[in-house]
């Protein structure tokens, strides 16, 4: 063998046994070290990320509807109220300690994922459907679902219409922008019934013109008509159908390319739901978090382990959460449940152990 044939050998020996040595500690290494590397990786990737620039700004910036009742909607005075803003707030709180450091921007449904993508909001709470094409082409990640509807018709209680077949030959009001107008061609084709839709881009010119006599019918999710009709002259003139046009899981939704602020995301809304099936609330969190002897309660409450940290947050973020909205429950009764205009029943919105949807992964 030459001199070159030997050195050539030798070195492709040398770089074999260092590629498996190599193989050898990645597959038995440290695990902890091993996690530190991970960790610090996560780090230096959310060192410029969305969670660090709201720290940075001190504020989170939250796209809502601000005009439906009961989920998100601005007062005279200013002052916002709903499902979708308590997210926001809780979020908030959870980044903060302070519910209010909020800035609430009014975005129309043509309006909303083109400020997210710009990064004009952080997030969107704003009764938005969660589909697989919304995840895919227009480039959202969504959080839990944290209201379960289905799209519903409603008519004046005067024209005798009970069924989608009554609206044969009328118009529907409808906003564009929507899976709401899809579905209702959908239905309506299925139905066989032929109708015109008469469409607008904003929520409340939407039902103006319904208001007015220029449709005979307006479709939107059923929560959404239950809010709308409360505000018009005189409610009790105006039927909702009983008719389920669809499955509209709505949900919060962020930019896609940020995974640790989808996980902050994620894991607050899973914190409110977690803490309604632990018996946790706004009135007992700091006594339960001070004397509880249950593992998980103690990780969801950030009094043992380091979930928090492991989001970018302090360690209690939950407690910040529950305290500043209150558990999902509280949030649900507060603005929907028996106490509000809306009267509108748990049902699916309910949690799993009581038949209904709501179900956290578990804080381990």
């Amino acid at each position: 063998m030459g001199r070159w044939s030997y050195w050539r050998k030798a070195g492709s020996l040398l770089a074999a046994t260092v590629f498996v040595v190599s193989l050898g500690a990645c597959a038995t290494g440290d695990p902890k070290q091993a996690a530190t590397t991970q960790g610090s990786s996560q780090a230096q990737a959310g060192a410029s990320g969305t969670l660090a620039k709201i720290k940075s700004r001190g504020n989170l910036i939250c796209g809502v509807s601000g005009q439906l009742p009961g989920f998100s909607f601005v007062d005279s005075q200013g002052k916002y109220s709903g499902l979708d803003v308590d997210v926001c707030r809780a979020i908030a709180a959870a980044i903060f300690n302070d519910p209010e450091k909020v800035e609430y921007r009014n975005l129309s449904a043509a309006q909303r994922f083109t400020a997210l993508q710009s990064g004009e909001v952080d997030l969107l709470s704003r009764n938005t459907t969660l589909t697989i094409s919304r995840e895919t082409s227009t480039g959202l990640d969504f959080a839990p679902v944290v209201f379960y509807d289905g799209q519903g018709m409603m008519v004046k209680q005067s024209s005798g219409i009970k069924d989608l077949k009554g609206l044969e030959g009328k118009s529907v009001c409808v906003q564009t922008g929507t899976t709401t107008e899809q579905n209702l061609a959908d239905q309506m084709r299925k139905a066989g019934v032929k109708y015109t839709p008469i469409v607008f881009e904003d929520d409340n010119a939407t039902f103006a013109a319904y208001q007015e006599g220029r449709c005979e019918g307006v479709t939107t999710d059923r929560s959404g008509l239950v809010s709308k009709r409360s505000t018009l002259p005189n409610p009790d003139e105006n039927l909702v159908l009983d008719v389920v046009m669809s499955k509209e899981p709505l949900a919060p939704a962020v930019k896609q390319g940020d995974s640790q602020w989808t996980d902050v995301v994620r894991w607050v809304v899973y914190s409110l739901i977690q803490a309604e099936e632990s018996g946790v609330d706004s009135k007992n969190v700091d006594q339960i978090a001070s004397s509880t002897t249950d593992p998980e309660v103690k990780r969801l409450l950030g009094t043992e382990g380091d979930l928090g940290k492991g989001l970018g947050l302090e360690n209690n973020f939950a407690v910040q959460a529950i305290k500043a909205a209150g558990n999902y429950g509280e949030i649900y009764e507060r603005n929907l449940g028996e106490s509000t205009p809306f009267k509108l029943e748990r049902g699916q919105n309910d949690l799993w152990s009581k038949g209904g949807l709501m179900y956290s992964p578990p804080f381990r």
